[in-house]
C-alpha cells in the first residue's frame, strides 16, 4: 500500500472515534505538532490515543472530507473538513473545524504530523 493510500484509509476509517482501529495506524514513536485554536499541541501516540476516545465520547458519527491531497514519497499533504453528529443530536452533521496536515509514513504507519486547524 502506497503513503497516499494508507492516510486515505485512515481518514475513512473510524480511527478518530475508536482508538482500538485508531492504534493500527500509528506508529508507536508518533509525534503530531498540532497548530490548533489552543496553541501549538505536541501529541504522541498515548494522547493521540486519549484524544480519539474523548471524541468518542462527544461524537456518535465522523466524516472527513478531503479537498486536496499530495504525496510525495513518504509525504502526504492533505486538507480536509471534519463533520461530526454530537449525541444529543445525531441527526444533524455539524462542520468541527477545517483542517491542513503533512504526514510523513515509516513502516507503513503515520509517524510524523504537522497539523494546523481552524474551528469552523
Amino acid at each position: 500500500m502506497s503513503a497516499k493510500e494508507i492516510v486515505q484509509k485512515f481518514y475513512k476509517s473510524d480511527a478518530l472515534l475508536d482508538s482500538e482501529v485508531m492504534k493500527d495506524f500509528l506508529h508507536p514513536e508518533i509525534i503530531v505538532e498540532w497548530n490548533s485554536s489552543k496553541g501549538l499541541l505536541q501529541l504522541n501516540y498515548d494522547s493521540l490515543i486519549n484524544l480519539s476516545n474523548e471524541l468518542s465520547t462527544a461524537y456518535v458519527r465522523s466524516k472527513v472530507r478531503i479537498s486536496h491531497i499530495v504525496a510525495e514519497n513518504n509525504l502526504i499533504s492533505v486538507r480536509y473538513s471534519h463533520f461530526v453528529k454530537t449525541i444529543e443530536n445525531p441527526r444533524e452533521e455539524m462542520l468541527l473545524a477545517h483542517f491542513l496536515v503533512i504526514w510523513e509514513i515509516k513502516d507503513n504507519k503515520l509517524f510524523r504530523g504537522y497539523q494546523m486547524s481552524q474551528l469552523s
